[in-house]
């Protein structure tokens, strides 16, 4: 059982021991200093919070113990029940709000959830932030509500239906172009509120949505991350019903895959390649990724004369470096899509509604639209942390080994070959080393990850 407590937010395994894990005095521990952030950054009669859920089963629970945290310190909750990130992330600014707050643990299985937390933009907190919300929830003094004072719940269910006219009204977005390619998609929502907006998204498209584990229960019907491993039962959906092809979600829908009309992955990485490849068609602009993306969204942005960057992992990361670049598009190896014109954050329906307008405009198979990419291939792989590991002392002996190569340390160890690649770095999420790999095949990917593997538990001395 695990809680994990980082400047991006507070992640846990439900039940057990209060400070071990995810419990009900957590939850209310780090909403009450979350609410006193709030109140440190304006000072000011009436405070406005938004918060919304994936559809994990202790969704619910964790929701009424947040938001009536937030109710006894005197602040106005609006409560966006079922939702998803990017959507909480849009109320906050379509609500002029002073924050908002995700309950989700992304793509952890079911047993996990966690408290997303948002500055008064709707953007995930900077690590300055995050601290000081630790700092108080730990040592800082919190004040409540006097009885007269006390805040208010205002249930509001229509931010799905106005993120999705938002995206309808993008100039990128073309619904008359997506409606006469008359596309059938399967739709594998992992049982999440993706079940809810994915849908939806697409019957407002003009698009035959085919739903696949779309019951917002929490009863994820496979692993929640969309990965190949876990998606069978899409890719052989996708090919019974002769559908276009197959898109995937996680559970509070922010990172996005999809599945080609053959039934074969399409990528997870290449989800942010080809969107990137449709938008820089038609606004000249620089990209962003994470240290952990493949290289080719810097072969397609450079195919464009644009320029790409790399940041350390992490959303807030990307954006930041995002919006110093004055990129157009960026986001995250893992599916995760941030198209500034829409809003700062991952956002899988938008980068629905732009791939199905790329596709249209195209007039090609999902298939041969890959085919346009440079085949790169990747591994990632994670070693479990113990506690007499040293993490950072790994860390330094592995780049003096390859002090000889391009080396990046703003976020754990890069090591940049001629032809392939390997990042080394600490999880925000879990108690892991992440190993992530790239090259031209699969079996060099995971070669070189196996070989950097035996490196790093050699210098562990395992």
């Amino acid at each position: 059982m695990t809680l994990i407590k980082s400047i991006s937010g507070i992640r846990g395994t439900i039940g057990g021991s209060q400070g071990n894990n995810l419990t009900p005095i957590d939850a209310v521990k780090y909403a009450a200093a979350y609410g006193s952030w709030i109140k440190k950054q304006r000072n000011k009669e009436n405070y406005k919070v938004i918060v919304g859920r994936d559809a994990r089963i202790s969704g619910e629970m964790m929701q009424q113990l947040v938001m009536n945290t937030l109710v006894g310190m005197g602040i106005t909750v609006i409560d966006l029940n079922l939702s998803t990130t990017p959507t909480v992330e849009m109320a906050v600014a379509m609500e002029h709000a002073d924050g908002g707050i995700i309950l989700t643990a992304s793509h952890n299985p079911k047993q996990w959830n966690a408290l997303k937390l948002l500055n008064n933009k709707g953007e995930f907190l900077n690590a300055e932030a995050g601290q000081q919300i630790l700092d108080i929830a730990e040592n800082g003094t919190i004040e409540f509500a006097e009885v007269d004072n006390l805040g208010e719940i205002h249930k509001n269910d229509a931010y799905i239906d106005l993120h999705i006219d938002e995206i309808l009204n993008l100039p990128l977005v073309k619904a008359d172009a997506i409606k006469d390619a008359n596309f059938k998609v399967v739709v594998d929502a992992v049982n999440s509120t993706g079940g809810i907006a994915v849908p939806m998204l697409l019957e407002a498209l003009g698009v035959q949505p085919i739903k696949l584990h779309c019951t917002p229960n929490g009863e994820f019907p496979h692993n929640p991350e969309p990965l190949k491993e876990h998606l069978g039962d899409l890719m052989k959906s996708v090919v019974e019903n002769n559908a276009d092809f197959g898109i995937v979600v996680d559970p509070d829908v922010d990172r996005l895959a999809f599945v080609d009309e053959k039934g074969e992955m399409f990528g997870e990485e290449y989800t942010l390649v080809a969107v990137a490849d449709y938008v820089l068609q038609n606004t000249p602009g620089n990209t962003v990724s994470n240290m952990s993306s493949s290289r080719a969204l810097r072969d397609v942005t450079e195919k464009h004369g644009a320029i790409y960057t790399a940041s350390a992992v992490g959303e807030v990361n990307v954006v930041e470096i995002m919006k110093e670049t004055n990129a157009v598009i960026g986001g995250e190896g893992n599916g995760g899509i941030i198209y500034p014109e829409l809003h700062y954050g991952r956002d899988s329906l938008v980068g629905i509604a732009l791939f199905l307008t790329f596709l249209a405009e195209e007039k090609i198979a999902v298939s041969e639209l890959r085919k346009k990419y440079t085949a790169y291939f990747m591994s990632k792989k994670k070693i479990e942390l113990t506690p007499q590991l040293d993490v950072d002392a790994i860390l330094k002996a592995m780049e003096a080994k390859y002090g000889s190569e391009e080396i990046n340390t703003i976020d754990g160890v890069k090591i940049d070959f001629a032809e392939n690649w390997v990042h080394l770095r600490k999880s925000n999420t879990e108690p892991i080393i992440r190993i992530y790999t790239e090259a031209k095949s699969q079996e060099e990917a995971d070669s070189l990850a196996d070989k950097i593997i035996l490196e790093i538990k050699a210098v562990a001395g395992q």
